[in-house]
C-alpha cells in the first residue's frame, strides 16, 4: 500500500490503528499491532499513572515501531498522565472525551503528535481549531463510550470530511479490509480498530469476556447509560437493571450509584458475566475467533487490497 496522510504522519506501514480500550488495550497488545506495522495504542483509562508507566517501559522494550496511548481527558489524574507521557517520551497521543485545546499544544510542545476522538463535524471543527494533526471520527457502532448524536460511521466519514481537512481516521463497525475499502471510499484516511483487536490473544481482556463476545448475535449490544455518558453494553443482567431503572425515569444520580465503580474491570477484565459492565461493537457479532493481533492485520490488508483490485474492475 502507497502511503497517505496517516501512515506518512506516524510513520507506519499500514493505516490501521488499535483503539486504546480500557482493560484490553496493555503492552502486549500495542506492541503486537505495532509489530505488524499498524499503530498499537497503551489504553491509559484503565491504568493509575505508575501502571501505565510500567506499561509504556514494557512496550518500548517489545517493539522498536511508534505506538502511542489513549488519554480520556476526564481522567482524574490527567496531570500525572500526561507527565509520564512526556517523560517517557511517547510519540503519539489520541485523546478522548474532553476537551482538546487544553493539552494538545502542550503535547505538541514536546514533540508529540496528537489526535482527537469526535462523533460529529462540530466537534471535528473545533479539535481542528485547537490545532490537532489528525481526527478519529468514530460512529454509534463502536464498542465503549459513545456519542449521543448516534450517527453511524458511513454518515459521520463523509461530513466529517467536508468539514476539516486534517488527516481523518474512521472508527466504529470496523473489522475487516472491506469495511476499512468503504470507510477511505468516503474521505477516511486511515481506520482505528477496537472490536477486532479486543478479541485477540493479546488483548489483556478476560477469557470469559471474549468467548462470550465471539458467541454474540446481531442485535445483542445497545446503547446504554444515556443520562450519564453513553455506553454500548452487551445485554447481560446488569444492563438489564439499566433498561428497568431507565425506563422508571431513574434519575442520574441512581443510575450513578448502581453503576459504581469497578463494573468494567469486572466485566471485561475479571470477566464476571452477570455483573459486569460488558463494553463492545455491534461489529462483535461478525467475529468468530480469537487470533493473534497480527494475523488481524495481515487478514484487513490482505482483503483490503484484494478489494481494490477488484473495485478497479466495476464500471457501469
Amino acid at each position: 500500500m502507497n502511503k497517505n496522510k496517516i501512515t506518512t504522519l506516524f510513520e507506519i506501514k499500514y493505516p490501521i490503528i488499535q483503539a486504546g480500550m480500557v482493560w484490553c488495550s496493555g503492552w502486549r497488545l500495542a506492541s503486537a499491532v505495532s509489530n505488524a506495522d499498524g499503530l498499537g495504542l497503551i489504553g491509559a483509562g484503565s491504568m493509575r499513572p505508575e501502571i501505565l508507566r510500567e506499561h509504556l517501559v514494557k512496550c518500548k522494550a517489545a517493539t522498536t515501531k511508534p505506538f502511542g496511548v489513549n488519554v480520556p481527558l476526564m481522567y482524574p489524574q490527567i496531570e500525572e498522565l500526561m507527565q509520564i507521557i512526556i517523560e517517557e517520551r511517547v510519540p503519539i497521543v489520541f485523546t478522548s472525551a474532553g476537551n482538546p485545546k487544553i493539552w494538545t499544544s502542550k503535547l505538541q510542545a514536546e514533540g508529540i503528535k496528537v489526535a482527537h476522538v469526535v462523533s460529529s463535524s462540530k466537534f471535528a471543527l473545533k479539535s481542528q481549531e485547537a490545532g490537532v494533526d489528525a481526527i478519529v471520527a468514530e460512529g454509534f457502532e463502536a464498542g465503549g463510550h459513545n456519542g449521543r448524536e448516534e450517527t453511524t460511521t458511513l454518515t459521520l466519514i463523509p461530513q466529517v470530511r467536508k468539514a476539516v481537512d486534517l488527516p481523518l481516521i474512521a472508527a466504529g463497525g470496523i473489522a475487516s479490509g472491506n469495511s476499512m475499502m468503504a470507510v477511505m471510499a468516503l474521505g477516511a484516511d486511515g481506520v482505528q480498530v477496537g472490536t477486532r483487536f479486543a478479541l485477540t490473544d493479546e488483548s489483556s481482556a478476560s477469557d470469559a469476556f471474549k468467548n462470550r463476545c465471539v458467541k454474540l448475535p446481531e442485535g445483542d449490544t445497545i446503547l446504554s447509560l444515556k443520562k450519564l455518558t453513553p455506553v454500548r453494553l452487551i445485554k447481560n443482567e446488569f444492563f438489564h437493571q439499566i433498561e428497568e431503572m431507565e425506563h422508571r425515569g431513574a434519575s442520574a444520580e441512581e443510575l450513578r450509584e448502581l453503576l459504581g465503580r469497578g463494573r468494567a474491570r469486572k466485566g471485561i477484565f475479571e470477566g464476571d458475566l452477570v455483573e459486569g459492565e460488558l463494553e463492545i461493537g455491534q461489529i462483535a457479532s461478525s467475529v468468530e475467533s480469537i487470533i493473534p493481533a497480527k494475523q488481524v492485520v495481515m487478514e484487513m490488508m490482505t482483503e483490503f487490497n484484494e478489494t481494490a483490485k477488484q473495485m478497479c474492475n466495476i464500471e457501469f
